[in-house]
């Protein structure tokens, strides 16, 4: 069975910066497309950067020059790196991947716990 573990959310100041982390179980990342959402409070959980086919990448275009996905295969896991953070970058995160590239209409059925990242002075 599946299970994806984010980690590496905290509180930060404005401009600064985190990188979460996405270590997954019963799931090769290496044949899997990898994604990062998030969901803050009272709004829908939303795509903000996925990893697709040869490599390529997409972010949302709230988040686009500021974060930067990646995947280390051997060690199974994928990363958001953040940068230049805002206090609307502030929710929950989550990860997820499947067989087929993601994209931002794409359904899952199950999500791990998330990491909180709240940005604020």
């Amino acid at each position: 069975q599946r299970q994806l573990v984010e980690s590496g959310g905290g509180l930060v100041q404005p401009g600064g910066s985190l990188r979460l982390s996405c270590a997954a179980s019963g799931l090769i990342f290496s044949i899997h497309y990898p994604g990062w959402y998030r969901q803050a409070p009272g709004k829908q959980r939303e795509l903000v950067a996925s990893l697709n086919a040869g490599g390529s990448t997409w972010y949302a275009d709230s988040v686009k020059g500021r974060f930067t996905i990646s995947r280390d295969n051997a060690k199974n896991t994928v990363y958001l790196q953040m940068n230049s953070l805002k206090p609307e970058d502030t929710a929950v995160y989550y990860c997820n991947a499947r067989r087929t590239p993601i994209t931002p209409g794409t359904q899952f059925a199950s999500w791990g716990q998330g990491t909180q990242v709240t940005v604020s002075s």
